[in-house]
């Protein structure tokens, strides 16, 4: 179940997580864990390095996000806009991206360890290094994206 997050709280939390990312004492690790965050605008944020395991994140526009090893372990990412996010690194083990946009989005050394990503457009995305065991991969859109060495479509 999924916790409601004021959004106007939103503004605060990713101030503090930039702070804290340039080791700032007075900012703090963004902990979305479990947040209900559907539909949220988050385009371009930077959000390197921050808990958004079991968030909801339907329908939400990640476009151009900073998602560098970031933890989304079990985040519900259905249909949500994540064209040109870096996810470099992230850990998306279990998470549910059926239907999104993955446009030219940097997966490598991302864990996607049985990730859903059915259905979900991954044309030009990189995917060097990335751990797909077990991930759902039927009726994606994998043109022009540069796979796992050994990986077979």
């Amino acid at each position: 179940m999924s916790d409601l997050l004021d959004m106007n709280d939103l503004p605060e939390i990713l101030g503090l997580h930039q702070l804290w990312l340039v080791d700032d004492p007075t900012g703090c690790r963004a902990n979305l864990y479990g947040m209900d965050l559907s539909g949220a605008d988050l385009t371009r944020a930077n959000l390197n390095e921050a808990n958004l395991s079991w968030a909801n994140l339907e329908g939400a526009d990640l476009e151009g996000a900073n998602l560098y090893g970031a933890n989304l372990t079990g985040a519900n990412l259905i249909g949500a806009i994540l064209e040109g996010v870096n996810l470099a690194c992230a850990d998306l083990s279990g998470a549910k991206l059926a239907g999104a946009n993955l446009v030219d989005a940097n997966l490598e050394g991302a864990y996607l360890y049985g990730a859903d990503l059915t259905g979900a457009d991954l044309e030009w995305a990189k995917l060097s290094w990335a751990r797909l065991s077990g991930a759902n991969l039927d009726g994606a859109n994998l043109t022009g994206a540069t796979l796992p060495e050994g990986w077979e479509q």
